[in-house]
């Protein structure tokens, strides 16, 4: 038991180091696309356009995730989660690092924005594979009883690494001020990644493969097409699992996505806040988002995935119609209060994800599911979330339509929500392969699965789990 819980706790640290550094490369670039990049990549575009087409750079990226997805899907079921989580966190690492080396515009032309998409490109497909393979770690090496709190270790990655983006940005601000930031200050965090990177390879290289991925290997009942399996038999449930993060995701990307840093610090815009404060106010919220994604890891392993799901919608659509009219008010603090608003809601939508999606996947294509269904979800959610905002404020004239265009998506992904049951607790070993690939959508196939461990515990009744 000792061992075990040491393999868990060294796991635990090893994914969310190891997110935090993908996710700090991620939405350094999307911070920086509002602020800097709009600026001296697109600056000939003219004020509005060249921050619309900065935004759907960002966007751009999540347009590779899938390839990602199923490039590391595909691999992972195949040769394990921890190969797959080394070559994503190098190929990041150095796509962040060469983005502080680019030429701008002025000196490059056309050349600079070419190559700054390029390597975002990259940063997607490395962000499509890497969610899947950290949150399998995490989650098939706990126990049952901690699946919700031990996946959710992975997730606070995202929180940690807004707060490290914005928080070095917002550092590099008061070092170099005003036009030296413009100059070269910007460049700084990203010259940052590279010792990250082999920080986050040390640690991760020295973690044990996923106990599920190593029974599949000893029976050598690895898929030869995962990916086909899966598209096959389970289609509809990546549609579903899709959709409900796509909820999350769009409603998130308004922070990690840049949007409120440039919308709050626009010199032509109708509040015109100071660069810093609002970075640092960013990299305060997402310490409450960390808070609130490990509140709901744990709070899913009591009540179950869906009951904290259906809690945390409810939370993000008062998160969601909060948000401007206290952003708007041009106070700092109150525009930190309506996002640490918005990330109770963020969170109670986020830490019971990882243990939703590997419970909802049967083990021998559960890589290839829990990665294609977060790769599409992020397409459908936040890839052009902050363009779509951008555009609906500059065609209507107020933040209100940014607001009920997020308050939709997130209903959608609460209808999508309650066609899935609840499968919390359910055996995630490949020796419950066929009970696993029991239809967990409402009203297609048997709602009672066949298996019981011996103790009267079942998957349509999470409180069985509790003794």
């Amino acid at each position: 038991m000792a061992a075990q819980k040491h393999t868990q706790t060294r796991v635990a640290f090893a994914t969310i180091v190891g997110t935090s550094i993908e996710w700090y490369d991620y939405f350094l670039y999307a911070a920086a696309s509002g602020l800097i990049f709009n600026q001296l990549f697109f600056g000939p575009l003219g004020s509005t356009l060249s921050t619309m087409v900065a935004f759907a750079t960002v966007g751009i990226s999540f347009l590779f995730r899938p390839l990602g997805a199923f490039l590391a899907g595909h691999f992972g079921d195949k040769l394990g989660r921890r190969v797959v989580l080394i070559i994503t966190l190098i190929a990041m690492g150095a796509a962040t690092a060469l983005i502080g080396f680019l030429p701008t515009f002025e000196s490059a032309g056309v050349l600079a924005p070419i190559l700054l998409i390029a390597l975002r490109i990259i940063q997607g497909i490395s962000a499509g594979g890497e969610w899947g393979g950290a949150v399998l770690l995490a989650v098939e090496h706990a126990d049952e009883k901690s699946r919700g709190l031990r996946g959710s270790f992975p997730q606070i990655g995202v929180s940690i690494g807004l707060l490290l983006s914005s928080g070095v940005l917002a550092l590099m601000t008061s070092i170099a001020p005003g036009e030296a930031f413009l100059e070269w200050g910007w460049r700084v965090p990203f010259f940052l990644s590279i010792v990250l990177v082999f920080i986050g390879y040390w640690i991760r290289r020295g973690v044990e493969e996923s106990p599920v991925f190593h029974e599949i290997a000893e029976r050598k009942e690895q898929v030869t097409n995962p990916l086909g399996k899966l598209i096959k038999g389970h289609w509809l449930l990546v549609v579903l699992a899709s959709l409900v993060f796509m909820g999350n995701n769009a409603a998130g990307y308004m922070t990690t996505g840049g949007y409120i840093q440039n919308y709050a610090t626009d010199p032509a815009g109708p509040i015109g806040l100071e660069r810093g404060p609002v970075l640092w106010a960013v990299a305060a919220s997402a310490v409450s988002w960390l808070v609130f994604t490990i509140i709901a890891g744990a709070v899913s392993d009591k009540i179950g995935r869906r009951n904290t799901y259906i809690l945390g919608w409810a939370l993000l659509l008062v998160g969601i119609f909060s948000l401007f009219p206290l952003v708007n008010t041009g106070s700092v603090g109150m525009l930190l209060l309506g996002l640490i608003i918005l990330t109770i809601g963020l969170g109670f939508t986020y830490g019971q994800q990882p243990a939703m999606y590997a419970e909802l996947f049967p083990s021998s294509v559960r890589f290839s599911g829990v990665s294609v269904s977060y790769a599409i979800g992020s397409i459908l959610g936040g890839a052009f979330a902050p363009t779509i905002a951008k555009a609906l404020v500059s065609s209507t004239g107020t933040t209100t339509s940014v607001a009920v265009y997020l308050g939709i998506v997130a209903v959608l992904a609460l209808v999508a929500t309650l066609l899935l049951r609840d499968r919390t607790g359910t055996p995630l070993g490949p020796d419950h392969e066929d009970e696993q690939s029991v239809s967990p959508i409402v009203g297609i196939g048997s709602p009672q699965m066949t298996w019981d461990d011996g103790d009267g515990r079942h998957p349509e009744n999470p409180r069985s789990y509790m003794n």
